[in-house]
């Protein structure tokens, strides 16, 4: 009964829990192959019901596959793959008779510029994948509600995920300050949660090892929390660099972010910049994550974190 099957383990997070969890059977349901376990890969779209593979002695599911860039398109992809996606992967765990899932949900739930949100705090999406995210809290929510006897959920919702080998926002903003053409886009005194790929897998693992009945909702991020500044003066002592003082108005980044909204509207091409990501640099996203801190010791600094990546 050691036997796990992760539905979206193909890409960033998926790879490294896979190497963190050796001492089971896994196996990996995703619509692309695996860089680096395609031999335990399944490929299949849980937005259809039929390709999703579950095995009747699995102990428990690892639901990671989402759509979760700023710019999907069409907006319908975000429903589709993240709550009809779940609602058929749920499905597909009742045919075959399994109880316990994971489900790495998001602190984009709770919006922008909330006051260090914890699990209780209203929900607030500002886009489409925080919505997405929240319509499949509820869909999980009433599978258990409808028949909770020996169930186990547990929802992790993690702030910005980064390590070694993303592409995401941190390593974008890692990229343009090792550029030396970095220059900050408002006063930079906004907090950001951040959260080291390597505590987020090992709190998984931690989660499939101690399985507890009933449903549970865990906010993740590494703490402390540092500002725009403070981030950006880590990176700097830590690749001997310095850069601009100058800083951008955060009007003005806006207005930046709102040209290359129309040139990509109107070239079909895709930019690092944009409206959304000069909104969400720009504001606060700091989260309360000290229920899960209390049950759970991190194996890595957020810092540590920082240095690997």
């Amino acid at each position: 009964m050691n036997k796990i099957q992760i539905v979206g383990g193909s890409g960033f997070v998926g790879s490294f829990l896979i190497k963190e969890l050796q001492d089971y059977k896994v196996h990996n349901l995703d619509k692309n192959p695996s860089p680096f376990f395609d031999n335990i890969t399944v490929n299949g779209d849980i937005r259809n019901l039929d390709e999703i593979k579950i095995h009747k002695d699995t102990k428990s599911v690892v639901l990671l596959a989402a759509e979760h860039r700023d710019d999907v398109s069409p907006t319908s992809l975000y429903y589709d793959v993240n709550v009809q996606g779940t609602k058929n992967v749920l499905e597909a765990m009742d045919n075959a008779g399994v109880k316990n899932i994971i489900f790495t949900s998001s602190v984009a739930i709770y919006g922008l510029n909330k006051s260090n949100p914890d699990e209780n705090h209203p929900e607030d999406p500002f886009n489409h994948y925080g919505k997405s995210k929240w319509q499949a809290e509820l869909a999980i929510k009433e599978w258990y509600d409808n028949d909770s006897k020996g169930k186990s959920v547990t929802i992790i919702r993690p702030t910005v995920i980064f390590g070694e080998r993303n592409r995401g926002n941190v390593y974008n903003l890692l990229k343009q300050i090792s550029s030396g053409k970095f220059m900050m886009i408002g006063k930079g005194q906004n907090k950001k949660s951040m959260a080291y790929v390597g505590n987020i897998v090992a709190l998984i693992k931690n989660k499939l090892e101690n399985i507890e009945s009933g449903f549970h909702i865990f906010n993740y991020a590494d703490k402390p929390d540092f500002s725009m500044v403070e981030l950006t003066q880590k990176i700097e002592e830590k690749m001997k660099i310095k850069l601009p003082s100058i800083k951008i108005p955060y009007l003005l980044g806006m207005i930046g972010g709102y040209c290359f909204d129309l040139i990509s509207l109107l070239s079909g091409k895709k930019f690092s910049i944009s409206s959304v990501r000069v909104q969400k640099f720009c504001a606060t996203t700091q989260f309360d994550a000290s229920k899960v801190h209390s049950v759970f010791n991190s194996p890595y600094t957020l810092e540590e974190g920082l240095n690997k990546t």
